[in-house]
């Protein structure tokens, strides 16, 4: 639906219809320009759009089409500029995408959104509090939604790593159960996804910083910049993010094996231990008649302080190289 369509003149706003007919009536005023909103619009409703405003056909097809990657392209005197949004779940780890497309023109800027549930209301309620910005133009209108958007994807880093930090502190004292593993690698697979649907926004904002680009007057840029430095921020948490899941299950194995080498090393000392006592019983037990000190008063106690102190000197070895 066509959710606000308003005329800025000097940075006031105006309401606007749009007509049947399809004939655009241009704005007159210098600086002025058309904004129109639509959220998941229909073919109908974005056919009375297109003849409205001259849209061409294929960017109209892509904006109807929520799968599109984000870029930049060319038509005319038009510039059509498709970003994806991203937002968590409630689940809290799942996140889902939604697409924003934008037609800009000489006096107009049309965004057609699809799947995103955060809306530009209160956007655009604080670009009409500063008049003086908003008669800058169309372009400033689309470095503004665009840092909207970009914006959105800061929670979701935030969210990501606190759950990413909470798993690496539980992997430092326990190898971590296979809830946790899968629930490791579910994210991992959810990092590549972010940085294959929202990754070509850096080369999108890009070209829109550097590039001499219709409709994007120079001056303009230096918005266009800054969204593209908080877009390399979150491809740089992203990317920080992985190696911190990559390195919890190749920490927690190697703490793993670390405690498996000394429980190995204890068993391994007390095997040892005990086969001093079991050698000499096993000596003793055995059915010949004439065995040295079997019959001697003393016997008993001499095999006991032999146990003894064998075992004992091995105790006090072990513990002194740190395997018990």
């Amino acid at each position: 639906m066509i959710v606000a369509a308003h005329r800025y003149t000097a940075g006031k706003a105006h309401d606007i219809a749009l007509e049947i007919d399809g004939v655009h009536r241009p704005c007159e005023a210098p600086g002025s320009f058309d904004w129109v909103g639509l959220c998941e619009p229909d073919a109908a409703e974005m056919e009375l759009v297109r003849r409205q405003y001259g849209l061409h056909p294929l960017a109209v097809e892509d904006a109807l089409n929520p799968r599109q990657l984000p870029k930049v392209d060319i038509y005319g005197r038009q510039l059509f500029v498709v970003a994806r949004t991203a937002a968590l779940a409630e689940d809290g780890e799942t996140i889902a995408y939604g697409q924003t497309a934008f037609f800009l023109g000489a006096d107009f800027v049309i965004s057609v959104r699809f799947g995103s549930t955060r809306a530009h209301r209160d956007l655009r309620r604080g670009l009409e509090s500063d008049a003086e910005r908003l008669a800058e133009g169309a372009d400033y209108v689309l470095h503004a939604v665009l840092d909207f958007i970009v914006d959105g994807y800061m929670p979701i880093m935030d969210r990501l790593e606190d759950v990413a930090q909470a798993m690496e502190e539980s992997a430092i004292d326990a190898f971590p159960e296979q809830a946790v593993i899968r629930r490791i690698f579910r994210l991992r697979r959810q990092l590549r996804r972010f940085e294959r649907v929202i990754g070509p926004m850096e080369e999108m904002v890009e070209r829109l910083a550097q590039a001499d680009l219709p409709m994007v007057d120079p001056s303009a840029r230096i918005w266009f910049r800054d969204v593209l430095d908080h877009v390399r921020r979150v491809m740089a948490r992203m990317r920080g993010l992985k190696e911190t899941l990559a390195a919890i299950v190749e920490t927690a194995s190697l703490l793993e094996q670390h405690r498996q080498g000394e429980m190995t090393r204890q068993l391994a000392a007390w095997a040892a231990i005990l086969a001093v006592p079991t050698a000499i019983a096993g000596i003793y037990g055995m059915n010949f008649e004439y065995i040295p000190e079997l019959r001697w008063h003393y016997g008993y106690y001499l095999v006991w302080a032999v146990i003894l102190s064998i075992c004992g000197g091995l105790f006090w070895r072990f513990r002194r190289i740190g395997w018990l």
